[in-house]
């Protein structure tokens, strides 16, 4: 008997390739005596009309089940963390660190998941809120992977400041400013040249983009630091959570990030090991694997 008794199901839109993974998820669910419960725009795809909307959900589920990429479940996460329902993805998107299960394995590893034989790790968002001549301009906005200021305009540039706990840290020029979670370590910020941090570490990687000096890099704080980035002289200036919320800002405004009071739990199957997902999806080693190198780095 599955230890989920009520499962939320949501699909990434414009793939036919989605749409058959669903199929098996849903016929994985039935099999183990599971309801599922859809939201509005994924029964669309399947051509149902038992969804709900999207607000509503988390409402009474023990589980969710995400079939796209990590880009998928990075919109989830903003709906369910605050309920604590742990979420599995399933990877039809490109990298897939959070999601785990390949199309091919749906059957088997959902159906062990099902069963309870699965992992939940605990993973801290960010929340980023504006505030303009000292007042909040609108709701704060979460980020399970980063929350990036920029120019607004890949021609631009722009001058701001960077303050971590109030002390100052330093004025630039650059494209702009992400600040990462360590779930977030391995995408944007890692394209931008910072480091990969394990999803366990409680800290905050802060990461120029092209910065307009050579001595400038990323720098890693504590996760439970408070950080405003003061808007200098930009022309169209711009903050977004997880490249999904992008929210205007302008000249004098201030961004303050600090860690949003929930987490999101993410389930995976049995045996998912962080290294053995940067070594696939990263391409590590790869031009080693045929030189019968082991474990310890000496021939075999």
């Amino acid at each position: 008997m599955s230890q989920f008794q009520r499962v939320a199901v949501v699909g990434r839109k414009g793939s036919p390739h989605v749409i058959d993974s669903l199929t098996v998820v849903l016929r994985t669910l039935a099999a183990a005596g599971v309801d599922a419960v859809l939201d509005s725009a994924t029964a669309a795809m399947l051509s149902r009309r038992d969804g709900v909307a999207r607000e509503r959900l988390a409402e009474g589920v023990d589980l969710a089940v995400v079939v796209g990429g990590d880009g998928s479940i990075l919109g989830v996460a903003r709906d369910v963390a605050h309920i604590r329902v742990p979420v599995l993805g399933v990877n039809r998107g490109g990298l897939g660190f959070l999601a785990d299960i390949s199309p091919e394995q749906i059957t088997d590893k959902l159906g062990a998941v099902l069963r309870g034989e699965c992992t939940v790790e605990e993973r801290f968002l960010l929340e980023a809120a504006i505030y303009r001549q000292g007042r909040l301009v609108d709701a704060p906005a979460a980020a399970l992977n980063d929350v990036v200021v920029h120019a607004g305009s890949m021609s631009r540039m722009m001058d701001f400041s960077l303050f971590v706990d109030d002390e100052f840290v330093y004025e630039q020029r650059s494209d702009g400013l992400i600040v990462s979670t360590p779930t977030g370590s391995t995408a944007y910020a890692l394209s931008a040249g910072g480091p990969i941090m394990h999803p366990r570490l409680d800290a905050v990687v802060v990461v120029p983009m092209f910065p307009h000096t050579l001595t400038s890099r990323p720098l890693v704080v504590h996760g439970e630091s408070r950080l405003r980035v003061r808007i200098g002289d930009a022309p169209t200036p711009r903050v977004s959570c997880d490249s999904q919320v992008d929210r205007e800002l302008q000249a004098n405004d201030e961004v303050h990030v600090a860690k949003h009071p929930h987490v999101l739990r993410l389930a995976f199957p049995v045996g998912h090991n962080f290294y053995e997902s940067c070594r696939s999806k990263l391409d590590w080693a790869t031009r080693l694997s045929g030189r019968g190198l082991g474990s310890r780095g000496g021939p075999t």
